[in-house]
């Protein structure tokens, strides 16, 4: 059996890729599931290994496995299922680069500086998977992937705040250095005293800028699949901002029957002209 096809280890049901891929058009799920797949295996590498050198020891693996994909030896069942994906849709190599480059980011630690830093980091990540995604779906556009890489970039920051507390604990970047520094929050921990009180109002205006952000993204003339992850994403943010919400100590999420009422309700708005 093919864990990597729809649904499966990378788009299991109640998921927000689940919801997205599930109103995509029926001969491309199992490929847009393939790329999740790759990013699903990358991105999980922080998360499960907890020495950094191991870490970075296996995610050189899977890059090594990506060249040998592009060498047409592929040796891994992900990448064995991918191969005839980027072939099929002419996919580039740099969102998977990017999407690696990211974990790395994510295993030595490393804080982005500013802002823009760290929507850039988001871009290169699930940005990274939203532009592959797009590109299955025939966009080729410099400008329409420019903006569908910041709608994963959106996403990806909605995803951040809410993983904010086990980022903490786990010494894992939230926030921007400079937002760090000027709250004078640099190196702490939820362990410092003080620092959970003055990490609210950080929340709180991470979520602000997150929000203007994802507003000034022009998404209606792109694939249902694309705007369903960006609105569950709003629906999202509008939890974690919720007057009683508790990002730090609690992981708030939508249900899955209102993913899917949502899901449902924007695959059938119809799509607008290309901007």
């Amino acid at each position: 059996m093919d864990e990597w096809r729809f649904p499966g280890r990378a788009t299991p049901p109640g998921s927000s890729v689940y919801y997205s891929i599930r109103f995509a058009p029926s001969g491309l799920r199992d490929d847009l599931a393939r790329l999740a797949g790759w990013r699903h295996e990358i991105a999980a590498i922080p998360d499960t290994v907890s020495d950094p050198v191991v870490a970075l020891r296996k995610l050189d693996w899977w890059r090594e496995e990506f060249d040998r994909t592009l060498a047409g030896a592929p040796r891994h069942p992900l990448t064995c299922a991918l191969a005839p994906v980027l072939v099929r849709h002419r996919l580039p190599a740099a969102p998977f680069l990017a999407i690696a480059a990211r974990a790395e980011a994510e295993i030595r630690r490393h804080e982005p500086a500013d802002r823009p830093a760290l929507e850039a980091e988001e871009e290169g990540d699930l940005g990274a998977l939203f532009e592959l995604h797009a590109r299955c779906h025939g966009l080729v556009d410099a400008d329409r992937l420019a903006r569908v890489r910041r709608l994963g970039g959106f996403c990806g920051q909605v995803e951040r705040l809410r993983d904010a507390g086990r980022r903490l604990r786990a010494g894992r970047p939230v926030f921007a250095r400079d937002r760090l520094a000027a709250a004078g929050l640099l190196g702490a921990t939820l362990a410092t005293a003080g620092a959970r009180g003055r990490l609210v109002p950080l929340v709180a205006a991470a979520a602000a800028e997150t929000r203007d952000h994802g507003a000034l993204i022009a998404a209606a003339d792109l694939p249902a699949c694309l705007r369903i992850r960006a609105r569950l994403a709003q629906r999202l943010l509008a939890e974690l901002t919720a007057p009683d919400a508790d990002v730090i100590d609690a992981r708030i999420a939508l249900t899955p029957l209102n993913k899917l009422w949502h899901a449902w309700r924007e695959s059938r708005r119809r799509p607008a002209a290309p901007q």
